[in-house]
């Protein structure tokens, strides 16, 4: 078999469609703002994202302040017509963890979110930006005694209880601050989400929380505790989840739980967690926070009903939904590679290699769970045929792959800029400084305007960390 051109489809996924047109934008991947403009540009929220990286560096995170408080707002909003349709109500935390600036914290609590975070690091953040700590809540399987206590003394909305030994630990800082602490239990139900094993979080035999078996004593600890009170029960299924049916499985195991649970006292609320997804690529069809509410709900009540019992007052955490889709990443292109693979069947074919400026660094998911992305040329349009093409890291690993299958104009050149969509979630809090690379900028665009949220690290930073430069 001879060798084939550029855009062949002998390596591309199955799911991979070769495009009429791979200058297109296709619709989900994008933030809401994002164009093309007359001269081929791309542009959001007004503004050539060329322009952005020519003045804040690349890589870049550019995200639509718009489009990110559209969906926070939204989200709520659901949550809130959904609960109050079957005689509830909600809580809405945004999960810090997908992404976090000052600037990202007071927009979700401007749009009337919640925000939950898991660290002491995110804790004071929050605080910093000046989110009431009553409108936080703390998660974490191995919380410091340190953050637990600031935590407590901060007067943070709930904490939730991970493991056996935080309920003492809790309660020893609340007794200390001379206040009753909010808590809850994370408990597995058993519901595995059909998502990448590193992300489904709620089989027994992971990190997090406590089986259903043992949460009636772990329950009747925390009450025997006059420092504590007992929101309810905490539950996380997994993440990037596109539908309905494991949230409802969850649901309906909880609130069985949650019923036993009730002849021991009130309990006001169930946290049903977070993990709604979106699309990375066109292939990915996840459904509207809309539905995906709904239908909970329906499910939920439909439960209520079977087992006798009020809806309590259910809370969710979502992050990626929030945050995923507002963002694009900008890169530029610094060489371009043809290699020839040889297929099973005999022959060979080409994969374009394009390498860009950064990498595994400012996203480490493709290299963490095979996470695929989508790209697009952002300085101009081209006539050329499309080719696959894979854009590469410029990091000492064979893994740095920033999009591992993409049709791109075949004569993409040195220069040419990249810009990846969906990365506002679990990309720059996942960045780190490998090969001593500093961790881009995070800018935001709103209306015609831009403005820096996180500056970019430079060498100077990274090099003033290192002790032993002092000894020259």
């Amino acid at each position: 078999m001879a060798a084939h051109s550029l855009d062949s489809a002998d390596l591309a996924p199955a799911w991979l469609e070769i495009p009429a047109d791979p200058n297109d934008l296709a619709p989900g991947l994008w933030p809401a703002n994002t164009t093309r403009a007359a001269d081929g540009r791309l542009s959001l929220a007004g503004i050539p994202v060329d322009e952005l990286a020519a003045t804040y560096g690349s890589p870049l995170y550019v995200i639509d302040e718009a489009d990110f408080r559209g969906r926070a707002a939204r989200t709520r909003a659901a949550f809130d017509s959904e609960t109050a349709r079957i005689g509830t109500s909600a809580k809405v935390y945004y999960a810090a963890k997908a992404f976090l600036s000052a600037d990202i914290a007071r927009w979700v609590a401007e749009e009337g979110l919640y925000v939950d975070v898991c660290s002491g690091g995110e804790l004071a953040l929050a605080l910093a930006a000046g989110i009431p700590a009553a409108r936080l809540g703390l998660h974490g399987n191995n919380k410091s005694l340190a953050e637990i206590d600031r935590a407590v003394g901060a007067g943070i909305g709930a904490i939730v209880l991970d493991s056996l030994q935080e309920i003492d630990r809790v309660a020893d800082a609340a007794a200390r601050h001379g206040v009753v602490q909010n808590v809850r239990l994370r408990v597995n139900s058993g519901v595995h989400a059909d998502t990448h094993d590193f992300l489904a979080t709620s089989h027994e035999d992971q990190k997090f929380g406590i089986t259903r078996a043992d949460a009636p004593a772990a329950v009747a600890k925390i009450r025997a505790r006059g420092e504590l009170k007992f929101l309810g029960l905490h539950c996380h299924i997994g993440s990037q989840i596109f539908g309905s049916a494991g949230f409802g499985e969850s649901a309906a195991r909880m609130l069985e739980l949650h019923r036993d649970l009730l002849a021991g006292g009130d309990i006001p609320e169930l946290n049903l967690g977070g993990g709604f997804g979106i699309a990375y690529t066109r292939a990915d069809d996840p459904a509207e926070i809309e539905t995906l509410a709904a239908d909970i709900a329906d499910q939920v009540a439909t439960e209520a009903v079977r087992l006798g019992i009020a809806v309590p007052v259910l809370a969710f955490e979502p992050g990626r939904y929030i945050s995923g889709p507002t963002t694009m990443s900008l890169y530029e292109v610094g060489t371009t590679k043809d290699v020839s693979v040889a297929l099973p069947e005999g022959g060979t074919a080409i994969r374009r290699y394009l390498s860009v400026d950064g990498g595994m660094s400012d996203n480490a998911r493709p290299a963490l769970y095979g996470a695929q992305y989508s790209a697009r040329m952002t300085n101009r349009v081209s006539a050329a045929a499309p080719a696959l093409s894979r854009v590469a890291g410029k990091h000492c690993e064979s893994g740095d792959i920033v999009v591992y299958n993409e049709y791109l104009p075949a004569d993409v050149v040195p220069g040419d800029r990249i810009a990846v969509p969906a990365t506002g979630a679990y990309c720059w809090s996942l960045a780190s400084n490998y090969n001593f690379l500093g961790r881009p900028a995070v800018v935001a665009v709103l209306n015609g305007e831009s403005r820096l949220l996180v500056r970019g690290e430079t060498e100077t930073e990274l090099l003033a960390r290192d002790a032993g430069l002092d000894k020259k």
